[in-house]
């Protein structure tokens, strides 16, 4: 199997959706979405953004490597009412049933970012935008402080090297990255702009209730545990999640939001 694609399937990133919904709608508010505009929303994941992007008037494919997200999103696209909106296995890297300039706007908020081969990607998602369009990613950054960046961190020190020529999925994290995949693909400088923006994660437990959420559900914290635990260590592992998820709370002891710091990166096609 794809591992990138058995990574995703693996747990429930349902679960870990739960707690972005709330900025979900945000971000996608500042989307400046317009009825009938056609949506791609890449790495989609059960929906986070595109479900919004749907109920704001957009017609919107939903696009993730993962069935049983994909499978989830149509569920609950089902029990919203929606009939402008479709989720579809794909990956980001290869977009080969969708035709050039098929979008207005193409959308993907942690999701390609993880997706190989990220100079395709760039040129996948700028070959799928009208001219005119745009696309907007959202993605961690590499040795950020903040929540999501120090759980990739932190997980990768527990778990076996990469295989030769792997390109971590935080490295679209970096600008200067952003520039040059986008310039390859055929954008100019001009037309590409970044900023640092914040995605809150809420959950109506405490902190130690949302990592075991991580532990359960979220395929890169479960490989890291698996890892740890042969090695003995999965005391250590716990013991350095538990401490990054309680100091970064804001919430309180009964529940948990912890803000994280992610690069917005925006991209005019000419």
């Amino acid at each position: 199997m794809n591992p990138n694609k058995a990574l995703w399937e693996k747990g429930d990133f349902t679960r870990i959706a739960a707690a972005m919904r709330e900025s979900g709608e945000e971000l996608v508010d500042s989307l400046a979405i317009r009825p009938a505009m056609d949506v791609l929303d890449l790495g989609c994941g059960d929906g986070t953004t595109a479900i919004p992007e749907a109920q704001r008037g957009a017609n919107v494919l939903g696009v993730d490597i993962a069935a049983n997200l994909v499978e989830r999103g149509n569920a609950r696209a089902a029990e919203a009412g929606l009939t402008n909106i479709r989720f579809q296995e794909g990956d980001a890297s290869n977009l080969e049933e969708i035709a050039d300039e098929s979008f207005d706007l193409v959308v993907s908020i942690f999701g390609a970012m993880f997706a190989p081969r990220p100079t395709d990607v760039a040129r996948e998602m700028v070959r799928v935008t009208r001219r005119g369009g745009r696309i907007v990613m959202g993605n961690w950054i590499p040795g950020d402080p903040t929540l999501v960046a120090q759980i990739l961190k932190i997980s990768a020190a527990y778990t076996p090297p990469p295989p030769e020529g792997f390109v971590s999925p935080v490295t679209w994290g970096v600008e200067d990255n952003v520039r040059e995949r986008f310039g390859a693909a055929g954008i100019a400088p001009e037309n590409i702009s970044c900023e640092r923006a914040t995605y809150v994660f809420r959950h109506p437990g405490p902190p130690a209730d949302f990592l075991r959420q991580f532990r359960t559900y979220y395929g890169p914290t479960m490989n890291a545990f698996e890892a740890a635990a042969k090695d003995a260590r999965e005391a250590d592992l716990e013991r350095e999640l538990t401490q990054l998820f309680e100091s970064q709370n804001r919430g309180g002891s009964e529940r948990t939001e912890i803000p994280a710091t992610y690069l917005k990166v925006t991209v005019t096609k000419p």
